[in-house]
């Protein structure tokens, strides 16, 4: 196991970490999460033995082996896959012995690299090697192609598949997700469950946090402090702890009402659509953890947009792509305001090239495209991070887009991203990716869009500030695309999902999760016209048998859960019952006179006593519910019983 026992960590004259003790047992997985600066890099370089403790005691077993991912990829010659079966040294100097050996003729070295090569599985490293560039999103063809062949964001994606290559006894990942799409994203959540090893994980994703670890490392104040659960779980205990403290409750009173407008908002509208249904959901979910961040560094929102005609634009048989290639035949979208459309689709399926068309960067190949005249589209891309002038400050940018607005308004606006007193006046060229992605998006919010484009806008945002970002996107009024593999901004933030897939774009749904399925089942067709998938053995009784007795296994683990649910649907149906009696008694007129004021206060009484339960009752059905499906699904998934 790692022991961490009063140790201290100093960067430069910074203190990081002091006196602050943690443990991490074998094959555990832990979510290692923190304000921006607050030493998780260095923790890190610890655990790598790249950093020396400044006082303390720090163990981990001498004979663990440690994978993490390189931060650089030099533009080799090599393959891939070549390239990824590097990242198993063992292998690699087994390999280049037997070929040596194989070249002199040496049938007793031969021999030799043989048996040690079956000592260690070496023979089935190869495939799994092709299994985790697949995973990825490297097609076949693009296995065979050289390093220096691809872009920064795919040698990143290389650098991952080379630490995930061995079984290490530890495994280091830092943002692993950046850059890879919502596929590939799906394809490694299920590659670190399965993993035997022990996992520290940075990440600003949430749900990828929720899906893969155990336990939450929360780095502040200087201290380690451990939370049981995966991330969803830290949050709520940390709300509770901070709802605690009295200087933070009138900040945390002015988020939740903020949330509350919108929700009564949209309840008041169409609440029996399944889109409506699903938008409240999301929101009632952010509103109950909007305490945990009530002390985030950011606070924007996206003002009214100048005007909001209607429809913003409208495609109709458009055709798109690059020169004489179409990737998109025959687009129909209408984006009026309140269109809130996530774009779904595999690596290379066109859903940039979609974005790309209606920011104006694309000229239609075919079709129709109507851009109203009031049309302010708000487009953020990566590409435009490198586009910012490095020599210029936060607020020479936002006065460029604004040159007679004083400069005290702009450094105001500006403090909401966290650019505050003379970091708001500092030359962008030493930013970090997410202080210059806080800036472009500064930027766009300044310019009251009407029409908002978002191309993976989450990445390089910490979780404080894709929390923000979140909320502010809630309360925006006009229409919004987007493209992310961020699945919780995704899921409180779209209505409806919009599938690119095979040169069309189609409407999918308004249900994320059934996005998945549909990929998996896409998968393994897939796998079938290729020959790739082993013919499943469907008519083996020992399967089959084995089969019910998991069915049966899980039924029997689930059973207190359902009865619990069982329980607080009648406390919840006995509660829902009494409140509407005391509401039809409070509706009488004549129990307001001073005859009966006895009785209103005795009604009053049991409606005080009787709504807190009604919550907290109808809180705990939700979140057992939840519970059931996270279970239901797991077991759906993988066949284990979590």
């Amino acid at each position: 196991m790692i022991q961490l026992s009063d140790i201290e960590l100093l960067r430069g004259s910074k203190t990081l970490l002091k006196q602050a003790n943690a443990t991490l047992y074998p094959q555990h997985k832990a979510g290692l999460v923190g304000a921006n600066g607050c030493g998780k890099s260095s923790l890190f370089a610890l655990l790598k033995g790249e950093l020396q403790l400044d006082s303390g005691d720090f163990a981990i077993p001498k004979d663990w082996s440690i994978a993490s991912v390189k931060q650089e990829t030099p533009a080799l010659s090599i393959s891939a896959l070549e390239y990824v079966l590097q990242g198993h040294p063992e292998y690699y100097v087994l390999r280049t012995q037997l070929q040596q050996a194989e070249r002199d003729g040496d049938g007793e070295l031969q021999a030799k690299a043989h048996q040690q090569l079956e000592n260690i599985k070496g023979y089935s490293i190869e495939a799994k090697a092709g299994e985790l560039l697949h995973g990825l999103g490297f097609s076949n063809e693009q296995i065979e192609f050289a390093v220096s062949d691809f872009s920064g964001g795919w040698r990143m994606r290389l650098n991952l598949a080379q630490a995930l290559i061995r079984d290490a006894d530890l495994l280091l990942l830092d943002e692993p997700t950046n850059h890879l799409d919502l596929d590939a994203v799906y394809w490694l959540e299920r590659f670190l469950r399965a993993y035997q090893g022990t996992l520290v994980l940075i990440s600003h994703d949430r749900e990828f946090l929720d899906a893969v670890v155990g336990e939450i490392w929360h780095i502040d104040q200087q201290q380690i402090n451990v939370y049981k659960g995966h991330y969803s779980q830290f949050e709520r205990q940390k709300a509770e702890r901070m709802a605690q403290h009295q200087a933070l409750y009138e900040k945390q009173q002015e988020t939740i009402a903020h949330l509350e407008k919108f929700i009564t908002r949209f309840k008041a509208k169409a609440s029996k659509a399944k889109q409506a249904q699903s938008r409240v959901k999301a929101l009632e979910r952010m509103e109950m953890l909007a305490p945990a961040h009530a002390d985030s560094p950011f606070n924007f929102e996206f003002a009214d947009p100048t005007s909001l005609p209607n429809p913003l634009m409208t495609l109709e048989q458009a055709k798109a792509g690059y020169g004489d290639v179409t990737i998109l035949h025959d687009i129909k979208l209408n984006l009026v305001p309140g269109s809130r459309i996530a774009l779904l689709g595999r690596n290379g399926a066109g859903k940039s090239t979609l974005i790309k068309l209606l920011a104006g960067d694309l000229t239609p190949q075919a079709g129709e495209v109507f851009q109203h005249q009031g049309l302010n589209v708000g487009y953020f891309a990566q590409h435009q991070l490198e586009s910012l002038d490095l020599e210029a400050s936060a607020v020479t940018h936002i006065q460029r887009l604004d040159p007679k607005v004083p400069e005290q308004l702009i450094r105001d606006f500006l403090g909401g991203f966290a650019f505050h007193g003379d970091k708001a006046l500092e030359p962008v060229a030493p930013f970090s990716g997410g202080e210059k992605a806080r800036l472009v998006l500064a930027m766009l919010v300044y310019q009251k869009p009407n029409l908002l484009l978002l191309d993976e806008p989450t990445n390089h945002l910490d979780l404080e500030m894709r929390h923000a970002l979140v909320m502010a996107l809630q309360g925006f009024e006009g229409a919004m695309v987007t493209v992310s593999h961020d699945r919780h901004m995704l899921k409180n933030t779209a209505d409806e999902y919009y599938l690119v897939d095979n040169g069309t774009v189609s409407q999918f749904g308004y249900d994320l999760d059934a996005y998945y399925q549909w990929l998996m089942n896409a998968n393994k067709e897939q796998a079938k016209s290729s020959g790739s998938e082993a013919e499943p053995k469907q008519n083996s009784n020992a399967n089959r048998k084995e089969q019910k007795r998991l069915e049966a296994e899980f039924r029997k683990t689930i059973q207190p859960l359902k009865k619990s649910i069982e329980k607080l649907e009648k406390q919840l149906d006995q509660l829902t019952e009494q409140a509407d009696e005391i509401e039809q008694a409070l509706a009488d007129n004549s129990l307001y006179t001073d005859e009966n004021k006895a009785k209103l206060s005795d009604l009053l009484a049991k409606q005080a006593k009787i709504t807190p339960e009604l919550n907290d009752t109808e809180e705990n059905l939700l979140m057992a519910l939840e519970e059931l499906e996270e279970k239901q699904n797991h077991f759906d998934e993988t066949g284990e019983i979590c």
